[in-house]
């Protein structure tokens, strides 16, 4: 298993007074199914089908597992369906409805049609290493992270998380290392791109799988735009793209680290999942303590 989009938090000093009741507190919050006028449901569930700990704890590193479901409820369909009662309802009363009926209908029509929508579940991820410090969210949305966080705060009170604060803008080192030509230590510029352009404007061009002259790029620095994703590569063995936020999106394993995962000694599909897991954790934890730096991460002394 790997993490593919990265949301980087830290573990604050809190995190010591929940680590021996982290299942319990979880497991108070077990997702349940949505009931049937209920929209969405929220709630953690079990990293693992055949184990069952809520904070699943490998080699000192913690997994978890937040499932959101939501029902699928088209707006199309409520409003044929409102628009069918409404003009049943204007042949009834002579006139045609005001915006409270219609209101009234439309909240009428969903109730009715909840109990017969599709779910969709989607479950997230949750890597906690106290070792380093980190909490890391495997969510490409921001909405979905926010959901995490905040089920974390219901669950583990004082809250034990805390956002990155970088010293410098990513936009501004994306920019530089490519008008350089020269990335930091340890990594290299892959050839994908996106560049934004400042002030009012709101154009942006996409590069994919696109090796940029050194002239174009000052072209695009010249005319106002910067660079707000890169992809890049970590010493040979991990390949990601990062963003203005300081997010890693489609995070990748090289073939080094996918010889050392085959190569692992497991038997069963339990200790290849802990291998994976344990593979993932160590590598991230280094490609973060070289990363880190270069963005000038601030951390209070506790």
């Amino acid at each position: 298993m790997w993490f593919k989009n990265l949301k980087i938090f830290r573990l604050t000093k809190h995190w010591s007074n929940h680590i021996n009741d982290l299942d319990a507190a979880l497991k108070a919050d077990a997702f349940a199914p949505a009931e049937d006028l209920s929209a969405a449901a929220t709630g953690w569930v079990r990293p693992r089908d055949d184990d069952d700990r809520f904070a699943l704890e490998v080699q000192g590193q913690y997994l978890l597992a937040f499932r959101i479901e939501k029902k699928l409820l088209p707006s199309t369909v409520v409003n044929q369906t409102v628009k069918a009662r409404a003009q049943l309802l204007e042949a009834e009363q002579g006139y045609a409805p005001g915006r409270k009926q219609l209101r009234d209908l439309k909240e009428n029509v969903t109730d009715e049609l909840l109990p017969r929508a599709f779910s969709i579940a989607r479950d997230i991820a949750i890597w906690i290493d106290p070792m380093n410090q980190w909490l890391v969210i495997d969510a490409a949305a921001a909405a979905q992270s926010d959901e995490v966080l905040s089920a974390l705060g219901r669950s583990l009170n004082p809250y034990p998380v805390e956002p990155l604060k970088l010293e410098h803008s990513p936009t501004a080192l994306m920019t530089e290392w490519l008008l350089s030509g020269q990335p930091p230590a340890g990594f290299t510029v892959d050839d994908d791109s996106q560049w934004q352009a400042t002030g009012e404007q709101a154009a942006s061009i996409r590069y994919v799988r696109h090796d940029l002259p050194a002239q174009t790029i000052a072209s695009h620095v010249e005319d106002g735009y910067q660079c707000t994703r890169l992809a890049l590569t970590w010493q040979d063995r991990v390949s990601f793209t990062l963003t203005d936020t300081g997010d890693l999106k489609r995070v990748t394993p090289l073939e080094v680290l996918e010889e050392r995962a085959k190569e692992a000694l497991v038997q069963t599909p339990a200790e290849k999942f802990d291998s994976d897991f344990t593979l993932m954790t160590a590598e991230l934890a280094k490609l973060f303590d070289e990363l880190m730096p270069v963005l000038g991460e601030i951390r209070e002394k506790s």
